[in-house]
């Protein structure tokens, strides 16, 4: 199974979840579910539920078993689009190639909805103590939850994003000189690592905490995660100068709204050299782990698959 295969399947099965969850909230208010789920319907690589099963895979479990982390995870990735979308941040029309939450149902229901999703993402993901995995492993189940939160929050996610928004009009003062490139450089590798990396770091590290992974596993995993992150984004910014819109789904707010990027503070072949260095990187970091060679590979071709896409 190569691995465009391998994301589509993950991803059929998170789709096929997701509206059984969100419906299953059923003291919820009607046109908030329907919010949560225009955003959750919306498609997606589903990257981080795939990273998350093709972890806990590589010690033996069914990616079955951790559906609800996977899904809880996708929830808390949909939130942070609904949010990043809004016009207080970044103020797109468009994502996955329809109008953005906002755009659809207003802006004070898309910021309740993406509240709705983050909470209810720890719902689901803590109710995995009471299935089967759970009741033998609860233990690890509350190890993904702590996982999850430290990487979406203040610490992770949340401080990437107000970072981001610190940083606009950073690049936008012609030429720099070598003490501000260096402090953007500082500036935007932590953009980069918290904004990014730091929930690609949560969907390998749940599933290694799941799969109860030994300790040195679990720090090879979190550096390759930590590395694809950079690479992701990079790969991001590059698309967003040189990639095809109606391919992207999105208008491309990043030249809008003059934020800081790996292209706009290096140029553009500086950052295609970086984000093959990082690539490259991650796949050593997967020579240290034990575990089902075919899986290694799985991870090893996720790597390639963040590096070379086009949207």
């Amino acid at each position: 199974m190569n691995v465009k295969e391998y994301l589509a399947r993950k991803a059929a099965a998170v789709d096929g979840a997701l509206p059984g969850f969100i419906n299953g909230l059923e003291t919820s208010h009607p046109k908030l579910r329907e919010a949560m789920l225009y955003s959750l319907s919306a498609g997606g690589k589903r990257l981080r539920p795939a990273l998350l099963g093709a972890v806990y895979e590589l010690y033996g479990g069914s990616f079955r078993a951790v559906l609800p982390a996977a899904c809880a995870l996708e929830m808390v990735h949909t939130y942070s689009l609904i949010h990043d979308d809004l016009p207080a941040m970044d103020d797109d029309e468009l994502r996955r190639g329809r109008p953005t939450n906002h755009k659809v149902y207003g802006e004070a229901l898309a910021i309740l909805a993406g509240d709705a999703l983050l909470t209810d993402a720890f719902f689901i993901l803590a109710s995995m103590a009471k299935t089967s995995l759970g009741k033998n492993k609860r233990g690890n189940v509350l190890k993904a939850v702590s996982v999850l939160a430290r990487h979406a929050g203040a610490c992770g996610m949340v401080s990437g994003q107000a970072a981001d928004l610190e940083a606009e009009g950073f690049a936008s003062a012609g030429k720099m000189s070598t003490a501000v490139r260096l402090k953007g450089a500082g500036l935007l590798k932590y953009i980069h690592l918290h904004k990014t990396a730091d929930l690609l770091m949560a969907s390998v590290e749940m599933g290694a905490a799941l799969a109860g992974a030994p300790d040195g596993d679990s720090r090879a995993l979190s550096a390759f995660a930590r590395k694809i992150g950079l690479c992701f984004q990079i790969s991001d910014d590059i698309l967003d100068v040189t990639g095809d819109k109606k391919k992207l789904g999105k208008n491309g707010s990043d030249l809008k709204n003059k934020k800081l990027t790996y292209v706009s503070l290096f140029g553009l072949n500086s950052a295609k050299k970086k984000a093959a260095s990082l690539m490259i990187e991650a796949k050593r970091d997967l020579r240290r782990l034990s575990g089902r060679p075919e899986k290694k590979k799985i991870l090893s071709d996720i790597a390639e698959f963040v590096y070379s896409r086009e949207k």
